[in-house]
């Protein structure tokens, strides 16, 4: 990200599809298209991890930190490649236009994923398949086997489970291994089917100039595969339930914090252990992405860690995490470490030292720009330095026009008027937050698709703090049009970004 570039922010749940969900298909390929017609260099998504109705589908609370979404497995490149039949994947339900149903698409792709499945455990050895379980046997064994009790034991949080298979006794859990070994191998088939899905369109974005850039939540959830392997590198109590949690304290997206709840890292046993897990974790990730931006960055120099018996988030403490210590042990490992610092929030001199220290870019975000009465604020442009990415919003934000007609007080409208130097009619603020990040010295400028398109409210990717409605925006198909590319690639060549 030395170099002038940019890019747009669209989930793969957001693409079209006839599956009612985004997917790693035909679309992905077209998207890629217009990226390049745009002569775009980043495409940004949200984090690839396995999603839920138990977390509202969020792609930030997920039961595994390595294992996929199979949901964005292509059905149609499936029939292409021979491991179903096209007349096994109808009929379609009546998907919705614009949105995911999260419940349908569940239900259906889960009887193709199962009619599959049985296809291909009657082929003969998979070379292929075979290999992709050897390299990837430090979390997919785990993962597949986590997933299968759950199954067996009704969705029951592994802290109820027997405790023989709560303490991960050898010879119990070797008995279990054989019992649901179907199961374990249909969970580990479908990561084998996601990940080749997904080079396949790594290697397209690539050779067409385009970089991805993945997300990687800080924490993990409770229930997951992680806990339940590895409960010794987070804050649980003697019955394996955590003491403390995660949150941040009072910001613009609260009054009274975000209590996030997931447990936190027990670092001083990390550090024991040479970071091994989170070495494992940058390692998988590294291998999916080209850039990754980290969530929370600020969580890995000090963290707000708040008693697990409080309501609110406010009622907690910063924790000070071996940050350089850390990142220095990731740079022995990883060189070239290509991450990029969510670091919006509170964020003390000692994150922006770790920062600094590193070259590790922030984020800059031109709807916070307006805000307060200050020439000198952060995210103003004028402000910036070259080593950051420039984003009009994120996921967690409304669109820019959403935010000028729904959010943005007379005088945040007024204070933007004279920064741009005229008044902007509301169908124009979009493309006019797009130019201002463009002509900034930012080395890097992200676009969510929904500012692209001068989208309202109404397609708002996320709301925090709520648990239901959120990450069901889709683009129309017709929505990726040439004139959104003559638009973007217009600009991108004007301010030295092609």
């Amino acid at each position: 990200m030395e170099r002038r570039g940019s890019g747009i922010l669209l989930h793969i749940t957001s693409l079209p599809s006839p599956y009612g969900i985004g997917d790693l298909g035909p679309w992905s390929y077209r998207f890629v298209d217009f990226l390049a017609e745009a002569k775009q260099s980043f495409w940004q998504i949200l984090p690839l991890n396995y999603t839920g109705p138990a977390y509202g589908n969020s792609p930030y609370h997920s039961i595994s930190a390595f294992a996929c979404n199979p949901l964005l497995i292509s059905p149609a490149l499936m029939i292409e490649r021979g491991f179903i039949c096209e007349n096994e994947v109808l009929p379609l339900p009546d998907y919705p236009e614009g949105k995911v149903d999260f419940e349908t698409v569940i239900q259906h792709k889960s009887k193709i994923f199962h009619t599959a499945y049985e296809h291909f455990k009657k082929q003969a050895n998979n070379p292929d398949y075979e290999k992709f379980c050897s390299e990837n046997s430090s979390w997919l064994e785990d993962y597949a086997l986590f997933m299968s009790l759950k199954s067996y034991f009704h969705e029951q949080t592994w802290n109820h489970w027997p405790v023989e298979v709560r303490q991960r006794h050898p010879e119990v859990l070797q008995s279990l291994k054989q019992q649901l070994r179907d199961k374990i191998e249909m969970e580990k088939f479908l990561q084998y089917l996601f990940v080749r899905q997904w080079i396949s369109l790594k290697q397209y974005c690539n050779h067409k100039g385009i970089q991805i850039v993945g997300d990687l939540p800080i924490y993990v959830q409770y229930d997951s595969a992680d806990l339940w392997t590895n409960p010794e590198i987070f804050k649980l109590d003697d019955e394996n339930k955590p003491y403390v949690i995660s949150g941040a304290p009072p910001d613009y997206y609260s009054e009274t914090g975000q209590l996030w709840g997931n447990p936190v890292y027990q670092w001083d046993v990390l550090k024991r252990r040479e970071y091994d897990w989170w070495v494992q974790r940058l390692e998988r990730n590294l291998k999916l992405f080209d850039f990754l931006r980290i969530d929370h960055f600020r969580g890995l120099v000090g963290y707000w860690e708040v008693p697990a018996t409080e309501k609110i988030a406010s009622n907690g403490k910063w924790v000070e995490a071996p940050a350089v210590d850390f990142f220095d042990h990731l740079i022995k490992k990883f060189p070239h470490l290509p991450i990029i610092a969510e670091d919006l929030g509170t964020i003390t001199p000692d994150v922006e030292e770790v920062m600094h220290r590193f070259q590790f870019p922030g984020m800059k975000v031109l709807l916070f720009a307006f805000g307060d009465d200050n020439p000198m604020h952060p995210y103003l442009p004028h402000t910036y330095d070259k080593n950051c990415v420039v984003y009009t919003g994120t996921h967690d934000n409304n669109t820019v026009r959403g935010w000028f007609e729904k959010e943005a007080s007379p005088e945040d409208k007024k204070r933007l008027s004279r920064y741009l130097g005229r008044e902007v009619p509301t169908g124009e603020i979009h493309r006019e937050l797009i130019r201002l990040a463009m002509s900034s010295i930012a080395d890097t400028a992200i676009f969510p698709m929904q500012d692209i398109l001068g989208l309202g409210e109404e397609a708002r990717m996320n709301r925090p703090a709520t648990t239901k409605g959120n990450w069901q925006w889709r683009l129309l198909p017709e929505q990726l049009s040439s004139s959104h590319s003559s638009m973007l690639l217009e600009m991108t060549e004007i301010y030295g970004r092609a």
